[in-house]
């Protein structure tokens, strides 16, 4: 996978899911806590600390006929809802077991996507609008039994997103320009308690800034001719850091979560574990650890937690090893 992709994707699902990895642990209680950009009606109406607003701000050189592309990735929660299968039709329920499996009634998230067309810088100040927008609907997996027949279904249901992306590239000097990136969600709202109101918001919210022709300029680290002009840059639940091979200054990555400039997935890793605070050897000897029972649970909890328990049982005695530290550089120890 590219790495900048590697990067965007374990953004896009940090915290989605938290070991025990189990919709009745405690920690799995609360979920949807990082990058949300909520309704404004909701936000303004005492949640404060659920904005509705997300603005990023970097700098960029380049020269006349250079591009700048945006694309805004983020969540949608989804309601997940077991169907038991009746004689005349189908009964909601919160868990639909069918032979060895089980399925519980709880939250997904839907992967979405909205980019901005290839900006052209000129010398004049250029602002673009881009439309969010996501109607309701829902989609229906059905779950068969051992014999082909129908089980039972899940139910997935989303409500309607509404917001937008707005971009500014302004001239701040000779070959150097500002990029500023907002986000709002305008979504109609009707009242309710946050866990209503996440279902209407964008969560995970991140943005990737690509140039053709041009350099983004480091606002972690910038250069000392450049420092005053990155101060000036106004960034509100995001922060833009340079992804990629180390030197490329093509992409920014704007994160609601802290990273440096060109973060990296350790090699050693062998997949999502959804918690980047955490060490991936811990992890997975804690999901293998599970009682059975646990791990039944585990994998009725959610698809992606299937697939890490999947993942971990399956690795190789070799893959575990090396997933026991790894040291990057050797130094001289201070005298």
């Amino acid at each position: 996978m590219d790495p900048v992709e590697r990067i965007a994707r374990a953004v896009l699902y940090e915290g989605y899911i938290l070991w025990p990895y189990r919709r009745s642990a405690l920690k799995n209680r609360q979920r949807w806590t990082f990058g949300g950009v909520f309704p404004r009606s909701y936000s303004e109406a005492g949640h404060a600390d659920d904005p509705w607003r997300m603005r990023t701000e970097c700098l960029l050189e380049a020269s006349a006929g250079a591009t700048v592309d945006v694309e805004l990735r983020f969540l949608q929660v989804t309601a997940r809802q077991a169907m038991q299968a009746t004689e005349g039709g189908a009964a909601p329920v919160d868990r639909l077991v069918v032979g060895a499996d089980e399925y519980l009634t709880w939250e997904e998230a839907t992967e979405r996507g909205v980019r901005v067309p290839p900006i052209e810088v000129t010398d004049a100040e250029v602002s673009v609008r881009v439309p969010v927008s996501i109607p309701a609907d829902r989609a229906t997996e059905t779950i068969a039994a051992d014999d082909g027949s129908p089980a039972g279904a899940l139910v997935r249901e989303w409500r309607q997103l509404e917001g937008e992306i707005a971009v500014t590239v302004t001239p701040v000097g000779a070959g150097r320009f500002s990029v500023a990136v907002g986000i709002s969600n305008t979504t109609p709202w009707s009242g309710g308690e946050r866990g209503e109101a996440v279902k209407q918001a964008l969560i995970s919210a991140h943005m990737v800034l690509r140039t053709s022709g041009g350099a983004f300029v480091s606002l972690t680290d910038p250069p000392a001719e450049l420092r005053e002009a990155a101060a000036r840059c106004r960034n509100a639940g995001t922060w833009p850091v340079l992804v990629g091979e180390p030197g490329d200054r093509t992409t920014v990555l704007s994160s609601p979560i802290i990273l440096p400039d060109y973060p990296e997935i350790a090699p050693e890793s062998p997949g999502d574990l959804f918690d980047g605070g955490e060490i991936d050897q811990m992890l997975i000897l804690n999901v293998l650890s599970l009682t059975d029972d646990e791990k039944r649970e585990m994998r009725g909890s959610d698809p992606r937690a299937r697939e890490i328990l999947d993942r971990c049982a399956s690795l190789t005695p070799d893959q575990l090893m090396r997933l026991y530290g790894s040291i990057r550089e050797l130094g001289p120890a201070a005298g």
